[in-house]
């Protein structure tokens, strides 16, 4: 019985509540919340996109395989961070291309190689994409695509791949004589600013702990406009500075005067005009190291945005801008 008189004490106790709470939410209905003058906090990082995505150049890295010398993973997570720290790219990576065709290329303004499918220079198969990607890509860039080929992906096709060979212009080809310098700092020579790629930039920029490429094997039918040039200086060759990669015995002074270009200087920026796309190739960047470097940096980025667009509006990095007497002159 004191549990029926408690039941039915609390049954009124619980129509009123209910009756309350249909007050309550009918009065909610009917309340305006003032807007409120507040700002969110920023986050700890910031986020450096001043443009919206449909605003941007969108850029597809292709990569997925490089030689055991290239952090290649490494250079596409800062390639990524730097273009599109510069406001102008959405950027997207592919890590295997061999399923590739024209519609996944369609998207894209401009696409980055950064691969090469030996592991070692001297492996006797290379991990190609296969034809029906390489020919879409081909037609990407001939259709109006524009391209950086970058550093490493000039050894893809060795010892003989004509049709990158003529999109790229050149290629590093060792049966040809191709070669690469110690790696080391070098200066690099800007000897086209006339360019709106090179415009603004010092005549000389140093890269480091860099590969200089050197007697690279050139179409001869592809208009190239050779934009950098860097020396291969066989003083950087002697045992002290080379290290073990470069044998004594093999470069002498003798064998280095007999090398083609030696103590010359060879092509590491260029252009291509390819159908009716922008080829731009640039063969320096080793590594995430190289790319912390204002003249390298400041090129990949201003290359790419006149490969995608045909003009360049990323300013030149501090460290590579013309000094005032260049200016001047």
């Amino acid at each position: 019985m004191p549990t029926t008189r408690r039941a039915h004490g609390f049954l009124p106790m619980l129509a009123t509540l209910l009756l309350f709470a249909g007050a309550a939410s009918a009065h909610a209905q009917n309340l305006v919340i003032p807007p409120v003058d507040y700002t969110p906090p920023e986050t700890v990082q910031r986020v450096a996109i001043p443009l919206s995505p449909n605003e941007r150049l969108r850029l597809l890295i292709v990569t997925g395989e490089n030689s055991y010398e290239h952090d290649w993973t490494g250079v596409n997570n800062l390639l990524r961070r730097q273009l599109q720290e510069s406001g102008r790219f959405d950027v997207r990576v592919i890590e295997d291309f061999r399923s590739a065709t024209p519609a996944t290329l369609a998207p894209y303004n401009v696409v980055l190689l950064n691969y090469l499918g030996r592991w070692n220079y001297t492996d006797p198969e290379e991990k190609r994409w296969g034809a029906g990607p390489e020919q879409a890509l081909f037609d990407y860039v001939r259709n109006g695509g524009g391209i950086v080929v970058y550093h490493a992906s000039f050894n893809m096709g060795s010892p003989s791949w004509p049709a990158f060979e003529r999109m790229a212009g050149g290629a590093m080809r060792p049966f040809h004589g191709s070669r690469r310098s110690p790696p080391n700092a070098f200066m690099v020579r800007v000897v086209d600013r006339e360019h709106p790629v090179t415009r603004g930039m010092r005549e000389y920029f140093w890269t480091l702990n860099d590969d200089l490429y050197a007697n690279m094997k050139w179409d001869p039918e592809a208009r190239v406009r050779i934009l950098a040039t860097a020396r291969d200086a066989s003083a950087s060759y002697a045992p002290q500075l080379a290290g073990p990669k470069y044998p004594p015995d093999r470069y002498t002074p003798r064998q280095l005067r007999r090398m083609a270009g030696m103590d010359g200087d060879h092509p590491q920026v260029w252009t291509v005009e390819y159908g009716r796309g922008r080829v731009f190739c640039i063969s320096l960047g080793h590594g995430p190291d190289t790319l912390q470097y204002d003249g390298v940096r400041g090129l990949i980025a201003r290359g790419a945005e006149w490969a995608a667009s045909g003009a360049v509006t990323i300013p030149v990095e501090s460290g590579a801008q013309a000094f005032a007497s260049e200016a001047a002159r």
